[in-house]
């Protein structure tokens, strides 16, 4: 509240302070890779809003195959993951690293049987296409269920809360990011905000019908205005929900976070990717779409809770201090 009209100038005092910082590199690091790793995190994140489009009009390149470049940038973020954590010669960055990529690779197939769902039901992977496609209604009361699946991996694929797992500071002392300072450092969470708003946009245009739902009862340049306008605030409701969940969900453990992907989202991801088929090959009417992804999205929070209530499998016991001396009199030299 201090920097600029209630703290409005923060960034900016934040970037000046880091890009001041001294850059220490370690001595046995692999200097190269460690220069590269960054870049390799930060170019694909910008690169996806070069098809990303705004309205109908306001795109750098609108491509026929949009959520297809978008899917295939997305996953080279893993490798500035792992390159990151081999290369610092620390051994926590190391294990952050494989972190990193275990959990980017598990989630990317229920993130890929999302995007493949909303192209089945639009004919198209072209995003401006997708979008014109809800001008009745949103692809969100057709599929909650994909929505459901598409934000929760999207969250995994950016690390945010609770899914920020490969850099726990708790567990592993920073991730593979341990070894960086100064502007490398900033580097990697410019990315992870600038994915943010990524998968903000990619809510609103393949669920919330983007800039084209509900219409707008202008023509013109107001109809072009408004419509970056409304996207722009959907956009900013996604990130505010996400900042959200930040600030009130705790961390999962490692093994929460893979058997979640594993034994939830991978398999609903593919009995949702069944259903469409199914009913889009005997025509069937969207309501039993809706119904069916509606009945799968209940089950899903059932089985979330049950889970949740269940408790720890595995109970660690208290052992007073002459219940310890007793336990190792007969396996070491005890004195």
């Amino acid at each position: 509240m201090f920097v600029g009209f209630h703290g409005a100038l923060q960034p900016i005092a934040d970037a000046v302070k880091l890009a001041l910082k001294e850059d220490i590199i370690p001595q046995w690091s692999n200097k190269q890779i460690y220069w590269f790793a960054p870049i390799a995190v930060f170019v694909p994140a910008f690169m996806i809003w070069v098809t990303l489009p705004i309205s109908h009009g306001f795109v750098v390149r609108n491509l026929e195959l949009g959520l297809f470049y978008i899917v295939s940038i997305s996953v080279l973020s893993v490798l500035g993951m792992v390159l990151a954590g081999w290369s610092s010669a620390n051994k926590y960055a190391f294990l952050g690293g494989v972190r990193a990529a275990g959990q980017l690779i598990s989630y990317e197939i229920p993130f890929i049987m999302a995007v493949l769902s909303i192209a089945m039901i639009s004919k198209s992977l072209n995003l401006v296409t997708i979008v014109e496609n809800q001008s009745a209604f949103p692809n969100i009361i057709v599929q909650p269920l994909g929505a459901f699946l598409f934000f929760l991996s999207g969250l995994a694929e950016i690390g945010r809360t609770p899914f920020d797992i490969h850099h726990a500071e708790s567990e592993i002392a920073g991730g593979p990011f341990i070894e960086y300072s100064g502007a490398h450092w900033s580097v990697f969470f410019l990315a992870e905000y600038i994915n943010t708003f990524t998968i903000a946009a990619l809510v609103v245009l393949l669920y919330f019908g983007g800039w084209n739902w509900p219409k707008m009862p202008f023509e013109g340049n107001v109809h072009s205005f408004l419509s970056i306008l409304w996207f722009l605030f959907k956009c900013y409701l996604v990130v505010l929900l996400i900042f959200w969940i930040r600030g009130t969900s705790p961390r999962l453990r490692i093994d929460q976070l893979m058997s979640f992907c594993w034994k939830l989202l991978t398999p609903l991801s593919f009995v949702n990717i069944i259903v469409t088929g199914f009913i889009m090959y005997y025509k069937l009417p969207w309501i039993i779409l809706s119904i069916s992804s509606v009945l799968l999205l209940i089950i899903a929070f059932y089985i979330i809770k049950k889970t949740t209530n269940a408790g720890p499998q595995n109970t660690i016991k208290l052992y007073s201090a002459k219940e310890l001396r007793e336990s190792v009199k007969g396996s070491i030299n005890y004195k």
